[in-house]
């Protein structure tokens, strides 16, 4: 029964967002016109954790300011949804109309010596149109992506195939390293976009950027990766010519990786992302809670004997640390 409620769910979803995906721009936006007055004025998405990120982010900014961040964030992000459903049918023509990649003739040059590539990116602007970089890239460069693959194998299936529309190819996060070696192996130069501003889990926690003003753990997988590959490192600098179109500048970082010191590659990921919201905050994501966790419980959680992290209740981690001392 479970099977058959997944198959149903399935292609309605896919119907749905394919008969959406065929509407023209104009009309999507206004639907994400009325997707803004009523996720912000009736029900107020995620009011407390957007107005927490935004407000301190930006503590030198009046309350005006702040709130038209925020309003500027929600029409933005309506937008993002919509642009996104379109994405299921877009041409080539269209999407490279819609999103401009410069820089990318650096990435060629490095393709044609075998060089592999590795793209920072952000939760920013429209990351999943960024799928059609293999659109603008030499044709011996293939193109991947980093995701989290959904546990409803029939959904993660559908939203592969838009992902893979454009020809970059899905890579799950367990399986990265080892796809990339494998490709390494191949002698196939890849260029590999990392979003890399996602919340680490607690094991995982080895660094910390003081990003947007908070003391931020950061993940530092990407130039663990990009290190051990030896990967070209670029900064993908995305901004909004006007509603719809996108433009991403590809800036080179280093060709030489592994002569940075421990973390300088993600400081250096960091402080660029943190240039490219503050010219335009409205484009981030601030409807995840990216900083929940904090150096303080870190603190608790890690044990500096086994240098391992405790994943228990931190209440009973509390109580036990009390009864040691």
């Amino acid at each position: 029964m479970k099977n058959v409620f997944s198959f149903i769910a399935y292609y309605l979803l896919y119907t749905v967002w394919f008969t959406f995906s065929l509407l023209p721009f104009c009309i999507l936006y206004v639907l994400s016109d009325f997707l803004y007055f009523i996720s912000y004025y009736v029900v107020k998405y995620r009011r407390r954790v957007i107005r927490m990120n935004i407000t301190s982010s930006f503590p030198e900014k009046n309350e005006n300011e702040l709130r038209a961040i925020e309003k500027g964030f929600y029409h933005w992000f309506c937008d993002y949804l919509v642009e996104t459903i379109k994405l299921m049918t877009m041409s080539k023509q269209q999407l490279m109309r819609h999103l401009v990649f410069t820089g990318t003739d650096v990435i060629d040059k490095y393709i044609e010596e075998e060089r592999s590539c590795g793209v920072y990116l952000g939760h920013y602007g429209q990351w999943e149109w960024i799928t059609s970089l293999p659109y603008w890239i030499s044709d011996k460069g293939l193109c991947t992506q980093i995701y989290h693959p959904l546990e409803n194998k029939r959904f993660d299936s559908l939203f592969k195939k838009v992902r893979e529309k454009q020809g970059a190819r899905c890579i799950a996060m367990a399986e990265t390293l080892r796809r990339v070696v494998a490709y390494q192996q191949q002698k196939q130069p890849i260029v590999m976009g990392y979003i890399s501003d996602q919340v680490p889990f607690w094991n995982n926690i080895h660094h910390w950027f003081n990003f947007l003003n908070h003391d931020t753990p950061v993940l530092t997988g990407t130039e663990k990766i990009i290190k051990a590959t030896n990967q070209v490192v670029f900064y993908c600098d995305v901004s909004r010519i006007k509603r719809g179109y996108y433009r991403c500048d590809m800036q080179l970082i280093t060709d030489k990786p592994k002569e940075k010191t421990d973390f300088e590659l993600t400081d250096l990921y960091f402080e660029k992302l943190q240039a490219t919201i503050r010219r335009d905050p409205t484009l981030y994501l601030w409807s995840h809670n990216r900083w929940k966790r904090t150096r303080e419980e870190f603190n608790l959680r890690y044990d500096e004997k086994t240098g391992r992290v405790d994943l228990g209740s931190l209440d009973d981690i509390k109580k036990r640390k009390q009864i040691e001392q």
